[in-house]
């Protein structure tokens, strides 16, 4: 018993102790829960399909008065089936683009972090002029348009604007671009 566990056997060899379940790290990764779900609604939709053909072709070569409406369901589950496969291609096209996993310029994730890296600029922009007392060559609070904003001078607006396009932050009265909630 014990020469399973590692321990030396009678002659004086041991054995490698191995595990009888051994974890080895996935070739692939797990598909996305939306992914997973679509995929395996499709499936089971192709199955019933496959069992309504079935039915529908025994049911004829038996000459049985159910042939006739298994095959009509038969034709309607083929145009579901078709749909399942569909939801689960847009589906995983939907969360790859949402999800950042395309990289290609007009990507929706790409354009989503570009906005919140700009923001992330603007509040350590906005943090560090707080730090500095608001103080500096024509620098104020970053602001939206907003009532109460503090007043600049024309060189200073000009600076501001200059400054703000180059960090990748909208000028003050630019309308921000707005977006809608992420849904789950």
């Amino acid at each position: 018993m014990d020469e399973r566990r590692g321990a030396a056997s009678a002659e004086g060899l041991s054995e490698v102790s191995c595990g009888l379940w051994v974890e080895e790290p996935a070739k692939r990764y797990r598909m996305p829960d939306a992914v997973r779900t679509a995929a395996v609604r499709a499936v089971i939709i192709a199955a019933v399909t496959l069992i309504q053909a079935t039915i529908a072709f025994l049911s004829t070569l038996a000459g049985s008065w159910l042939a006739f409406p298994m095959v009509l369901s038969s034709v309607a589950s083929t145009v579901v089936a078709t749909w399942g496969v569909l939801d689960v291609w847009v589906t995983r096209q939907m969360w790859k683009q949402r999800n950042g996993v395309v990289s290609v310029p007009s990507s929706t994730a790409r354009q989503l972090r570009r906005e919140r890296r700009r923001a992330r600029r603007a509040a350590r922009e906005a943090a560090r002029s707080a730090d500095r007392g608001g103080g500096g060559i024509g620098r104020g609070a970053p602001t939206d348009g907003a009532a109460g904003a503090p007043e600049t001078s024309a060189a200073g607006a000009g600076f501001q604007a200059a400054n703000a396009q180059a960090v990748g932050v909208p000028a003050a009265g630019a309308a921000t671009p707005r977006r809608a909630p992420a849904s789950v």
